[in-house]
């Protein structure tokens, strides 16, 4: 009996010190990658990581696979008898990256069996591994198959699989028959890449989600991300880099020659979640009209210290001016925003001025007459325009002026796809949130703040006295 307890004993001091010489057990526990923990406790269906070299988004997708496989997942719902696909872009990429990152956090005492396509068994490390056996601890046995783009889609049919991840930017026809091969078991697939490929079809289905698809999610890691990097080294690189280089390798952004008109705009520092926005913060709607091109109107609120919020969003093709009209007074009302002699007022594009095809009466008009008094006294200057609104995403000092409630989900969309294009102009493609951000913005008054020296001790107190009653005016609400 005593033997046996030692004997016991024995096997649980060697588990204990397994487990503490474990990459696994050791991820992000003492250091915390916090891009990484987002990662996986995102529990969407389609998650995508668009970071730099060196930013640690592999070892999201190879802690991910093997949380999956061995049924140890600590964020979601565990599987028995795992099917996966590990996806990398040839097999020499395979050996070095994600099967080296997977060999690295999945212990060999849970390898069941390894099939190999090269190499020894024993040295699996140095060859290219077919799949794996892995022990599930829901139950059953977990199969874990390396895919290489190369071997071309046909390869990639028939199976029934639980999760996909793409190690690096797959052929959209890879892409679209993983995702079939995840219908009937409800999988999920993620994604970890650096966006070299410039706008492929990863920009446009994945990081703008131009279908408005619930399920997918992205978000980008760059070198000051990852706590593990010498600051000094990232430093040096950052000097020695080009721009394009330094888009995509360090911030893991998707980059053309052309580039991003707002590429101040970081959705990790600008988007934010929605809060009780004070009634005395409600300012004005901006409008950019549209018949067969969508409508886009939101509703903008500005702070004690000229900070604006963009807190909700109307964005609609094909509607009349009656049926956004009414759109616009019903969330007006569950937002309960202020009326002026009983009509909701907001800048709209002068372009309202001229009549509709179906009517003698302006835009402009036929929403006066729904209830919503219409300004087309805006300022289209398009460069002093973007200017301003650079210069609210970044101004030269303190924190931004313009932050954006998440459920303005197309504003945000938008912002994340203007790019240059000829002629020193932006693209005219997708930019009707963006325009009225812009009529917006630049109807805001840039007062003259004298400078603390040219100030009088009095005028110095008043100053302070009138921002702690306006402070606490706002902390009433």
């Amino acid at each position: 009996m005593i033997k046996e307890k030692l004997l016991k004993l024995k096997s649980i001091n060697e588990e204990i010190q397994n487990r503490k010489n474990s990459p696994l057990c050791n991820y992000n526990k003492v250091v915390i990658h916090k891009k990484q923990m987002e990662f996986h406790k995102c529990l969407k269906q389609n998650r995508w990581v668009f970071g730099g070299n060196r930013t640690g988004k592999t070892e999201c997708g190879a802690v991910e696979t093997v949380w999956l496989a061995r049924g140890i997942h600590p964020y979601r719902q565990n599987r028995a008898n795992v099917s996966c696909f590990v996806v990398s872009l040839s097999t020499e990429v395979q050996r070095d990256v994600a099967q080296e990152k997977i060999l690295k956090y999945l212990d060999k005492r849970y390898i069941i069996e390894v099939v190999m396509n090269q190499g020894r068994r024993g040295s699996m490390e140095n060859g290219i591994i077919d799949y794996l056996l892995v022990k599930n601890e829901v139950g059953g046995v977990s199969k874990v198959s390396f895919k290489s783009c190369e071997m071309g889609r046909e390869k990639f049919s028939g199976a029934s699989l639980d999760f996909v991840w793409f190690d690096e930017e797959p052929p959209y026809d890879i892409y679209c028959e993983c995702k079939m091969r995840l219908l009937d078991r409800r999988g999920i697939m993620f994604g970890t890449m650096t966006p070299l490929k410039g706008l492929s079809w990863v920009y446009e289905e994945i990081f703008l989600n131009s279908s408005d698809d619930k399920e997918v999610w992205s978000q980008t890691m760059e070198w000051a991300d990852n706590p593990y990097l010498n600051k000094d080294e990232t430093a040096y690189y950052t000097q020695t880099l080009s721009e394009e280089s330094l888009k995509t390798r360090r911030y893991g952004q998707f980059f053309t020659g052309s580039g991003l008109v707002y590429s101040e705009f970081d959705p990790n520092i600008h988007v934010i979640k929605p809060f009780a926005v004070p009634y005395i913060w409600y300012d004005k709607l901006s409008i950019d009209p549209g018949l067969n091109n969508p409508l886009s109107c939101h509703w903008y609120a500005v702070d004690g210290d000229g900070v604006v919020y963009v807190i909700a969003e109307h964005y609609e093709a094909k509607k009349d001016v009656s049926y956004h009209a009414e759109v616009i007074k019903k969330i007006s009302n569950q937002l309960g925003w202020q009326t002026d002699k009983g009509k909701i007022c907001a800048l709209i594009d002068s372009a309202a001025n001229q009549h509709t095809l179906a009517s003698n009466k302006s835009v402009a008009e036929l929403f006066w007459e729904q209830g919503i008094a219409v300004s087309t006294n805006v300022n289209k200057d398009l460069f002093s325009g973007i200017n301003r609104v650079k210069g609210a995403l970044k101004p030269l000092e303190g924190k931004p002026k313009l932050y954006i409630f998440e459920n303005c989900v197309n504003l945000i969309k938008e912002m994340r796809g203007y790019w240059w294009g000829s002629n020193d102009r932006p693209k005219k493609v997708d930019d009707h949130a963006l325009d009225e951000l812009r009529y917006y913005i630049s109807s805001r008054p840039e007062p003259y703040t004298p400078k603390l020296e040219e100030q009088s001790l009095i005028a110095k107190d008043k100053a302070k006295l009138a921002k702690r009653l306006q402070r606490n005016r706002f902390n009433k609400f």
